[in-house]
């Protein structure tokens, strides 16, 4: 016997601002499901959930929710008014049976049902409507980026109360470890349309790009027969024309076919310039200690942040890491220790809170109303990297169109609040990137493409995120801040530090993508060498030596522009070889580094 659906939309449309949004849609979502809802930012993912929530009216087709069953919505900006707490808001729905349901989500979720709602944050409304949704248990849960202002015990509780529901379930995230721990199916929102896939997250790029290939491949087609009926209408038109006016009208007929294909939407050119180089050494901290009150931040920390190195911070909410961040960057002053930076430093920040973005201003002036974009005498001009471009051509390489130009930063998504603050981050040089929460609300293709510019980046990253895949993409060196004042480094990104983590000191087994960022943890015991270690200390730098040679060697034999066209097996050997040695080479200084150090203590 076949399910009754929980929920069921036909045939809907939905125009906004004179485009269509969504034409003839289907959708079917069944008791059961765990669906990701994927598409680029602005394709109509938020208002198709609230479509499904009943909470926009589309302008036809039909919603069908069976009668008994019910469907829940994490509301991104909720109404809290009448409530004088969190807690109130949250179980303002509840018989007083079930309370308990929203003690153990705040728990879970980390805030205070107590904090009254004047003064708590966004993320503390978030979390506490999300507690609201999970504590209502409906039948289908519409998850819109429930892992925002969440950190990563919160998003790995969150998953393991999502794992054992019975309830269906609907989720937007940019957070793709969350999405394919979670999800079954796929609906994905491309040009309109909406297509299913029964399969998880984990199969979706290749799906999509199946997809596209399809697609271009039949768009190939089609050209090639329009070009051949063509070319025979302007042969031999003239003397059939009474005997094939309805091979004229096919023509004219794929004509419109072509023109009435929606093209993708490109990607955003992201780019980075690093400018100056920096020194060698970026940031030192000695036997640092802050504290605020009786909150201890970091007691006697210790680090040495190299050129080109990409350190990330990690910890629950709340326990300092934008402060720490603040202390390093000398932005605030430490209670004890001494910071050092390095020569030439030119610092560009991207910011968890938006605050940069004012909502009253328009994207056009977001960018010219900064002083070091502005281009003199020319006011439709901002400075890109030391050359001028116009404001609108500057936009749409981040996917903003001409009549978004003159629209108030209000009126953007987050996804594209996100991508206007990158926008002005990448328009400066800089040899230091601070990226606090870079990740939240950018779509599949942005965050591949961020990651591939911070590959490519020639200056130092200091990174704040609770995107487990995103730390593993980019953080060669992990901070990870467990409260109390302590802050322990280690070698590599998140799986990396949870693998190391229970030994509490780092051992060189996964190769990482810095080998320079010293690992200095205070008040730890330290021994001496053994008869190994120290006839290893002894050979490493010949083979740090050996190793620079051949990558200088290989290097060389690359730079030759003819190499792939002319020997495309020696090219691909050759970059198979480089790659090898470099990490090679990023193991033999790092397992140096930490033998040295080892040394020194023991020479002490």
């Amino acid at each position: 016997m076949a399910q009754i659906p929980l929920l069921q939309l036909s045939d809907i449309s939905l125009t906004f601002g004179g485009d269509p949004l969504f034409d003839a849609l289907d959708l079917v979502v069944q008791p059961g499901d765990r669906v990701a809802l994927v598409g680029r930012n602005g394709s109509g993912k938020s208002t198709l959930m609230k479509v499904m929530a009943g909470l926009v009216e589309p302008d036809g087709g039909t919603i069908v929710v069976p009668p008994g069953r019910t469907v829940g919505y994490m509301e991104q900006d909720p109404d809290m008014a009448g409530c004088e707490t969190l807690g109130e808001f949250a179980t303002r729905d509840l018989d007083p049976g079930e309370l308990y349901k929203v003690e153990r989500a705040a728990e879970g979720l980390k805030f205070d049902p107590d904090r009254l709602v004047s003064t708590a944050s966004g993320g503390e409304r978030r979390r506490a409507a999300l507690a609201a949704l999970m504590a209502r248990a409906p039948d289908l849960m519409l998850l819109d980026e429930p892992t925002n202002h969440l950190d990563i015990e919160a998003v790995q509780w969150l998953e393991r109360e999502l794992e054992t529901t019975r309830a269906a379930f609907v989720m937007i995230s940019h957070d793709r470890a969350f999405l394919r721990e979670l999800s079954r199916a796929t609906l994905w929102i491309d040009r309109g349309s909406v297509r299913r896939q029964e399969k998880g997250f984990e199969a979706f790029e290749a799906w999509r790009d199946q997809v596209w290939e399809e697609e271009d491949m039949q768009r190939h087609k089609l050209n090639r027969l329009i070009k051949s009926e063509a070319r025979w209408a302007v042969e031999g038109i003239s003397a059939r024309r009474k005997r094939n006016q309805g091979r004229v009208r096919a023509l004219a007929d794929l004509r419109a076919e072509r023109a009435n294909q929606i093209r993708r939407q490109g990607t955003a050119d992201l780019n980075l310039d690093s400018g100056p180089k920096s020194g060698k050494k970026v940031i030192e901290a000695f036997d640092v200690s802050k504290s605020f009150g009786d909150k201890k931040i970091v007691t006697d920390f210790s680090l040495s942040i190299q050129r080109g190195d990409r350190v990330a911070f990690v910890g629950p909410n709340g326990v300092g890491k934008t402060t720490l961040l603040k202390v390093l960057l000398g932005q605030e002053t430490p209670d004890g220790g001494e910071i050092r930076h390095g020569t030439n430093l030119e610092i560009a920040v991207f910011d968890q809170a938006r605050a940069q973005l004012d909502p009253d201003m328009s994207l056009w002036e977001s960018l010219t109303g900064e002083s070091d974009m502005r281009v003199s005498g020319q006011a439709d001009q901002v400075m890109v990297r030391g050359n001028p471009r116009h404001v609108v051509s500057y936009l749409k390489d981040f996917l903003f169109d001409e009549s978004q130009a003159r629209a108030p930063v209000r009126a953007l998504s987050g996804g594209e609040k996100a991508r206007l603050l990158l926008a002005r981050l990448m328009a400066r040089q800089s040899n230091v990137l601070v990226l606090d929460e870079p990740t939240n609300d950018l779509d599949v293709e942005t965050l591949d493409l961020l990651q591939e510019v911070l590959d490519d980046y020639d200056g130092t990253v200091l990174l704040v995120s609770h995107d487990r895949d995103f730390l593993d993409r980019v953080a060669s060196t992990t901070v990870a801040m467990e409260g109390d004042g302590q802050a322990v480094v280690y070698p590599g990104g998140w799986s990396d530090y949870v693998r190391q983590r229970g030994e509490r000191a780092p051992k060189v087994e996964e190769k990482s993508k810095s080998s320079e960022v010293k690992v200095k943890q205070s008040g730890e015991k330290k021994k001496g060498l053994s008869f190994t270690e120290k006839h290893r200390l002894e050979a490493l730098p010949s083979e740090i030596e050996r190793l620079e040679a051949e990558i200088a060697k290989l290097e060389q034999l690359m730079a030759d522009p003819e190499l792939y066209s002319r020997e495309p097996l020696k090219f691909k050997k050759a970059t198979e070889a480089l790659v090898e040695r470099q990490e090679k080479l990023s193991a033999a200084e790092e397992e140096w580094l930490l033998l040295e150090d080892k040394a020194s203590a023991e020479a002490g």
